[in-house]
């Protein structure tokens, strides 16, 4: 529970020192956090009063340590190791089940269809939950236990739907018991991209809500270092042998894989859950809004994108051209090297036995599985190492209109003692739009030069030098709108409170800023109401998701017309679709290059 803060000539012997600063901390923030905040025991959380009027603390804008800010987002690091078990090894497993090839386009689609569908949705129950445990911590736990259902099953379906039929006479070698194991596969399949993708929601929602607008850019880049990190461990393991060593969790690879993500998700979730505390939003709450229909929830979306604040409806339209040529590398990379690898051996000997053809194949496919460990290594040393050289967008918040706030504006000002060896590394003008829209470029030029490179170690530079413009996906967007969000509830907070008056001895509670009071009005809940953090990323996973599904269908009509059968040489069908994918970036580029670096920020004064 918040409280008042000292006057000016307050001890302050009692206070602790700042967090370390880190990467994407920077020097107005960290000098924030040493003259003005009040340090909390909370994760070594710094509380300040930017935000309100005189003597009330602001908690949704306290900074936050490394340790706080890891504990935020290391569920994204389990949740990335559950996908990649999905996408790397769930094609295999379904065609060892039987499933044809023609079906397994309809499978794949499952990811898409439920990300356009399945996140706005729980975006919009989360944001209308009341339950005293928070609004996001709910769905990520049940989440979080679905996918370990869902996981479980998918690695044991054709012995627990094996032994229900045998149990009821069947033979377990009849296709009947075929096909009831691959329509239960199929059906795993698409109830656990639903489950992943309530934990992916909630968990970016999650993300948005405790981390202050000024740590948006930290937050979310943790984020994306943790996903690279999960994704290394998937592919390592993958590598593996693990039946030989991990044999009490099953006897094939798929088994084991399928248990080492149970077990990374439910600890990294368990971990974020208990560790980092949501406010209760019944606390100065208006009411839950009823559960909406089917009909009225894409009403209520579609209302929702005409609203979208300009920066965030930005990053959405550069989303869905970007995603639209991110679809080959996620899908196809493996396919792309392994063609370039399979060309000589093909022209010498274009009558290869079936044996040799698929011996031929499977160690293409491990070239390429290469391919994205190098892609997966780059980009998480992105992760590590450009923040550094990143000049910050987002100071510690300006909202705050407290008769302190011109004394610390001067010291700021003042104050260049204090600037540390990797402030000094900060390259001024080079923030987060700038190389998110360099890395699009270099996305482009690479996908271009994707038909024309002719070896195997060219082709896994091209994928490796992608992993720069990954590192930034999983990175610029979600702070750039994560700030958006965060400067908007701040402002809100403030306008309210400088309505209704100050209290002492109160807090700005973070569920009481979900509505928006303008100068009219007079605290008594006549005000619109906004779209909260939920119902916006929801709209932003569609911008990802839709464009996988037009993409699925444009490659389909790509390799219909340029695909030769498999085993003849001069098959460059995967270098066409990376290179139209690079045209898609290329005009995602375009609408990046129209997003404001710092967005439109209202003070409080202008908002009043």
């Amino acid at each position: 529970m918040a409280s008042s803060l000292p006057s000016d000539d307050a001890d302050d012997a009692g206070r602790l020192p700042p967090p370390r600063p880190w990467p994407g901390h920077g020097d107005l923030g960290r000098d924030l956090d040493r003259m003005d905040d009040q340090h909390s025991p909370l994760l070594g959380r710094h509380r300040s009063r930017a935000g309100g009027p005189p003597g009330v603390v602001d908690e949704t804008q306290a900074t936050g340590s490394l340790w706080y800010m890891t504990m935020l987002t290391i569920g994204v690091a389990g949740l990335q190791i559950a996908w990649s078990v999905e996408l790397s090894n769930g094609s295999p497993y379904l065609l060892s089940l039987g499933l044809s090839k023609s079906l397994m386009a309809l499978v794949w689609l499952a990811g898409p269809l439920t990300g356009t569908i399945v996140v706005p949705y729980v975006g919009i129950l989360s944001d209308n939950c009341r339950l005293p445990w928070g609004r996001r911590r709910p769905f990520m736990v049940a989440g979080s236990v679905a996918t370990v259902a869902g996981l479980l099953f998918l690695a044991w379906v054709k012995e627990i739907v094996g032994g229900v039929l045998a149990l009821l006479g069947a033979d377990p070698a009849s296709r009947g018991v075929e096909v009831a194991v691959i329509v239960a596969a199929v059906a795993g399949i698409y109830l656990l991209d639903v489950a992943i993708n309530t934990v992916q929601a909630a968990i970016r929602a999650f993300i948005v809500d405790c981390a202050p607008a000024h740590q948006q850019e930290l937050a979310n880049a943790m984020a994306s270092r943790l996903t690279g990190v999960g994704n290394i461990v998937g592919f390592v393991a993958g590598y593996a042998n693990l039946p030989a060593h991990l044999w009490f969790f099953g006897d094939t690879q798929f088994k084991v894989l399928c248990a080492i993500a149970c077990i990374a998700l439910t600890l990294t979730i368990a971990l974020s859950a208990s560790a980092v505390h949501e406010s209760d939003p019944r606390a100065g709450e208006s009411p839950a809004t009823r559960t909406p229909g089917v009909v009225v929830f894409f009403f209520r979306i579609f209302q929702s994108i005409k609203r979208l604040p300009p920066r965030t409806k930005r990053v959405c339209e550069v989303q869905f051209c970007a995603w639209i040529g991110f679809f080959p590398l996620l899908f196809y990379t493996s396919s792309y090297i392994g063609e370039i690898y399979v060309q000589p051996f093909l022209r010498r000997d274009p009558h290869m036995a079936p044996a040799e053809l698929d011996a031929l194949y499977e160690e293409a496919t491990r070239m390429g599985t290469f391919a994205l460990l190098i892609n997966a290594i780059v980009s998480l040393s992105t992760n590590l190492f450009l923040p550094i050289f990143i000049a910050p967008t987002s100071a510690h918040p300006q909202v705050a209109a407290g008769p302190r706030s011109g004394r610390l504006d001067a010291l700021k000002a003042n104050d260049g003692n204090d600037v540390s060896y990797l402030d000094r590394l900060k390259i001024p003008g080079f923030t987060l739009k700038r190389a998110w829209l360099a890395s699009l470029f270099l996305y482009a030029a690479a996908m271009f030069c994707a038909p024309f490179v002719g070896s195997v170690e060219a082709a896994t530079a091209l994928i490796g030098v992608t992993g720069v413009t990954w590192a930034m996906a999983l990175w610029a967007p979600w702070a750039i709108i994560g700030t958006e969000i965060r400067r908007r509830d701040a402002a809100e907070r403030a306008r309210r409170l400088r309505v209704r008056g100050p209290h002492p001895d109160s807090s700005l509670d973070p569920a009481s800023s979900r509505r928006v009071v303008g100068p009219a009005d007079d605290g008594t809940g006549a005000s619109s109401e906004v779209d909260q953090a939920g119902v916006i990323l929801g709209i932003h996973n569609m911008a990802i998701a839709v464009p996988q599904i037009l993409a699925t269908v444009g490659s389909s009509a790509v390799f219909k017309i340029w695909q030769k059968p498999r085993g003849t040489p001069g098959d460059r069908s995967f270098a066409t679709v990376m290179a139209l994918g690079g045209a898609c970036v290329l005009g995602a580029s375009y609408f990046a290059s129209k997003i404001n670096d710092d967005g439109p920020e209202e003070s409080v004064e202008e908002a009043a």
